[in-house]
Formats: structure tokens, C-alpha cells, sequence
């Protein structure tokens, strides 16, 4: 086997070189990591949100959800006045509060929110070849429409960024436990940083309060996690923060594919 490799290598030259390259770059990005989860550990929020501007500059960007997780770090960047892009994406299905929630926000702030949208020929393949609702019938079809409303058009904006900034919180998900402050996004190809990874729930909605952040008014009638309007209910008291997401589906089932460790077509 190693034979082979060796002739393989050196018949094909190029490859070899960009071979070892690949192995440098993830060893590199590795160590970048590692040492970013270290500068960041003892930093507050707003400080690993500067940090993060000081490091990668032009070359990072926020993708919100326009949750509550995500508005705290909106009113970060727009009140230190951080040239962060903000997008966020606009599936074709989500809630009329979420909406107003994202009018309400670049009025506050005097804030860019760029949409993205997904592209229109997939979603019509898409549905018209499943229905409309298709997310209904099985996790496989629910992870394709994720896929085509979200991850497609989300990877076709990161692709010219280093890193990406999320609301992660190891409280929101038993499938978020494990996450890091920083970390490599497989799905994505850069690095993604967490800052609110080790915020709890209370201490969230106090900063809220204290700095009069704009939130989706759903969040007052017991929607505590909110995504597209067909796969997100209510909760009720005591049950989980996510368990109205894809509520018809197991909890080791309930990511979209955007924080995912394996690839968009992962059926875990």
C-alpha cells in the first residue's frame, strides 16, 4: 500500500505538493484553534466578539437566526461599531414576528441585516417533486429542504470568510454539549466561533433586559427556540428549550445540518 502511494506521488507531482499542503493547513488551523480557546476562556462576550473583529477583520462574519442568542451579539457589534457583515437567511417560511423583529432591529441599531435567500430552481425542484410540506414525511426529506433553504445558500456566502460567528449555547441542545468556544466547521470549511457558548439561559434574557435588545415576540408565548413557521411550535413548562423544533422527531435528530460535525447530507 505504501508502494503504491509512493509511485502515485510520484508520477503525480502537483498532487503530492497540494497533498502536503492540505496536511500543513489543518495543522496550522489546528493549532489556531486550540490557541483561540485559550485566548478566549476568560474574555466576556462583548470582548470575544472584539477580539474576533481584531483577528479576522474583513474576513469574518455573523450569519443570525434573529434569535435571542443572535441579537445579543448584533447589539455587540453595532454598538462597538465592529465592519462585521450581518446576514442572516430568509427560507420563504418563516414566521410574519420574525420579520418585524428584523425591521425592528435595523432600526435600532442603523444596522445592515443582509438577506439571503435560497436559490429559487432548487426550492421549486424541491417541491415540486415532494410537496410542499415534506419535511413531514420523513428526516431525510426534513434534512433536504434544511439543506436546500438554508445550507446552500448559507455555504455559498461563507465561502469567501475565515470565520463565522454563531449563537451556539451548550444549554439550547443535548446535540450542543460537546461544542467548543472555537472550532472547525467541517460543513462550512472555516472556523466558527461561539461566544455565547457558556451563557445560560437567565443571564441571557438579563442582558436582554439591560440593554433593551430587540427580541422576536414570540419568545413571549412560549416559543423559546424559533426557525420556519411549520416546524416550530410552542413549548410547555419544564420541557425542553428545543423540543418545539421538529418536535415530531428525536432529540438526537434535531439539527439542521448548520452545526453539525459532518457533512450537510449527515443523516445522524
Amino acid at each position: 500500500m505504501k508502494l503504491q502511494k509512493y509511485c502515485f506521488l510520484l508520477f503525480f507531482p502537483n498532487f503530492a505538493v497540494s497533498f502536503n499542503r492540505g496536511i500543513i493547513t489543518n495543522m496550522i488551523a489546528k493549532n489556531k484553534i486550540n490557541n483561540l480557546n485559550k485566548q478566549f476562556l476568560n474574555l466576556t462576550i462583548e470582548e470575544r466578539i472584539i477580539e474576533a473583529h481584531k483577528i479576522f477583520g474583513d474576513k469574518l462574519i455573523f450569519a443570525s437566526s434573529l434569535g435571542a442568542e443572535d441579537q445579543i451579539i448584533t447589539h455587540y457589534i453595532a454598538t462597538n461599531c465592529l465592519e462585521v457583515r450581518i446576514i442572516t437567511l430568509d427560507t420563504g417560511r418563516l414566521f410574519p414576528e420574525t420579520y418585524k423583529l428584523m425591521d425592528a432591529t435595523r432600526k435600532q441599531y442603523n444596522k445592515t441585516i443582509e438577506v439571503v435567500f435560497p436559490d429559487y430552481q432548487n426550492v421549486e425542484a424541491m417541491v415540486n417533486k415532494h410537496g410542499v410540506n415534506l419535511f413531514y414525511e420523513s428526516v431525510e426529506l426534513r434534512k433536504l429542504c434544511c439543506k436546500v433553504r438554508k445550507i446552500e445558500p448559507l455555504k455559498r456566502v461563507l465561502n469567501d470568510y475565515d470565520a463565522w460567528i454563531t449563537g451556539l449555547r451548550r444549554e439550547q441542545s443535548i446535540t450542543r454539549t460537546n461544542t467548543q468556544l472555537v472550532e472547525w466547521d467541517e460543513t462550512f470549511g472555516l472556523i466558527k466561533i461561539n461566544p455565547l457558548l457558556d451563557l445560560t439561559e437567565r443571564d441571557m434574557w438579563g442582558l436582554i433586559a439591560m440593554h433593551t435588545i430587540p427580541y422576536n415576540s414570540l419568545h413571549d408565548k412560549n416559543f423559546p427556540s424559533i426557525g420556519c413557521q411549520p416546524c416550530t411550535r410552542a413549548v410547555n413548562p419544564g420541557e425542553d428549550i428545543r423540543s418545539g423544533r421538529w418536535w415530531w422527531e428525536k432529540p438526537e435528530h434535531k439539527e439542521c445540518g448548520l452545526h453539525l460535525k459532518d457533512t450537510p447530507d449527515s443523516k445522524q
